[in-house]
C-alpha cells in the first residue's frame, strides 16, 4: 500500500513530476504571483482556469446571413455585423443572432405535408373561404415571403413573429378581395390582387413596428367553392364563347375594311381623274371655240362654210360627197349618189 501523507496526498506536500513542470510553466506565463502550493495546492490554479474560461466565453462569431443583438442584463445595448465579436460573459450579456438574410415562407389557406416539392397539399377552408365585392364566395390559397428588416424590432416588438405576419397577411388579403370582382380575382386581376396585399400587409407590419419587409405574396389557386363549380364553369364557358366570336368579328372587320378602303381610294382617284380630264378637256374646247369665234369674226361666210362642210364630213363619213359653188349649184339638177355599191350591181347585170 503506497505511502500517504495525513491529507491523503501520495506525495505528501510535493507534487507529481509531470504536473509540477506544467504548473511552472503556468507561473512564468501570469504576470502576477499566485501561491500555487502550499496548503490549497491546486485550487488556485483551477479558479483561474475557470475564470480565463469564463471570460473566453464572451468571444462569438456572427455569420454572413446573421445580425448579432447584445443585451446587457436583458435590455439591448447594441448590434453588431458579421465576424468575430466579443460580449461581457454571461450573465452580465448575451448575444442572440437571428438569420436577417433568409427568406422566410407562410402558407394561408394551405398546408403542405411532408417534402415541399413532393408532398401533398392540404386545404384550411377557414382561412381559404373569403367574400368578394359582391358578397360571392372565392377558395383562395397563398404564400407570403418576408425576412428581417430590423433585428431589435422583429425580436421585441411583436410576439410570435410567424403568427403575426401570418394574421396581418390573412386579413390583407380579405380587405382587398373584398374591395374585387370575382372574375378579376379568377382571371386577369391576380398579379394586382397580389400587389394591393403586398402593400397593405407591409403598411400593417410597419405600424406594428415588427421589423420585417414583405419580399413577395404569391396566390397559389383561386377558385369558386365546390358547390357553385359547374355554374361557374358554365360561366366561363360562355363568356369564352363569346371572346371567341368577339375575335372572329374583329378578324373578318380587319379582312374587310382594308379591302373597303383600298377600292373607295380607287373610285376616289378615278373620279379625280376624270375630273381632271374633263376640265382639261372643256378648257380645250373653250380654247378651240374661242379661237374660232375669232376667225368667224374676221370672215364670217367663209367661216361658216367651212364648219358646215366639217359638220357634214363629221355626220356623213364614207360617202362620196361633191362640193359645188352656189352659182353653178343652181343650174343643176339634184340627184343622189349611190356611190360604189350601186356602180358594182351595174357591172353585175
Amino acid at each position: 500500500m503506497a505511502w500517504k501523507d495525513n491529507e491523503g496526498n501520495p506525495w505528501g506536500n510535493r507534487q507529481s513530476p509531470d504536473l509540477k513542470e506544467a504548473v511552472e510553466k503556468i507561473k512564468k506565463s501570469i504576470p502576477f504571483k499566485i501561491p500555487f502550493g502550499g496548503k490549497y495546492g491546486l485550487i488556485p490554479v483551477i479558479l483561474v482556469v475557470l475564470v480565463l474560461l469564463w471570460l473566453a466565453s464572451g468571444i462569438y462569431f456572427v455569420a454572413p446571413d446573421e445580425a448579432g443583438v447584445v443585451k446587457r442584463f436583458g435590455r439591448v445595448v447594441r448590434t453588431t455585423t458579421p465576424g468575430p465579436h466579443y460580449h461581457a460573459p454571461m450573465p452580465v450579456e448575451t448575444v442572440i443572432k437571428p438569420k436577417v438574410t433568409q427568406v422566410q415562407r407562410i402558407e394561408i389557406g394551405f398546408r403542405t405535408i411532408g417534402d415541399r416539392q413532393l408532398g401533398k397539399l392540404k386545404t384550411v377552408t377557414n382561412e381559404s373561404l373569403m367574400l368578394t365585392k359582391a358578397e360571392n364566395i372565392v377558395n383562395l390559397t397563398f404564400i407570403v415571403q418576408y425576412k428581417i428588416k430590423d433585428a431589435i424590432d422583429y425580436l421585441f416588438n411583436v410576439k410570435n413573429q410567424d403568427k403575426t405576419v401570418k394574421d396581418a397577411a390573412e386579413a390583407a388579403m380579405r380587405e382587398v378581395v373584398g374591395e374585387s370582382a370575382i372574375d378579376d380575382i379568377l382571371t386577369t386581376g391576380k398579379f394586382q390582387v397580389q400587389q394591393d396585399t403586398k402593400a397593405i400587409l407591409q403598411e400593417i407590419l410597419d405600424s406594428y413596428k415588427a421589423g420585417v419587409h414583405i419580399v413577395a405574396v404569391q396566390l397559389q389557386d383561386a377558385h369558386p367553392p365546390d358547390e357553385v363549380m359547374a355554374a361557374f364553369k358554365d360561366v366561363a364557358s360562355a363568356k369564352e364563347d363569346k371572346a371567341k366570336m368577339i375575335n372572329d368579328a374583329h378578324g373578318y372587320r380587319n379582312e374587310i375594311l382594308p379591302k373597303a378602303k383600298g377600292k373607295a381610294a380607287q373610285i376616289t382617284n378615278d373620279a379625280v381623274a376624270y375630273k381632271e380630264s374633263k376640265i382639261i378637256s372643256a378648257e380645250g374646247d373653250a380654247s378651240r371655240f374661242m379661237q374660232i369665234l375669232t376667225e368667224y369674226k374676221t370672215a364670217r361666210e367663209v367661216t361658216k362654210k367651212r364648219l358646215y362642210i366639217e359638220m357634214m364630213e363629221e355626220i356623213l363619213p364614207g360617202i362620196d360627197k361633191v362640193i359645188v359653188e352656189d352659182k353653178i349649184g343652181k343650174n343643176m339638177l339634184p340627184h343622189l349618189s349611190l356611190g360604189k355599191e350601186l356602180d358594182k350591181q351595174i357591172n353585175k347585170e
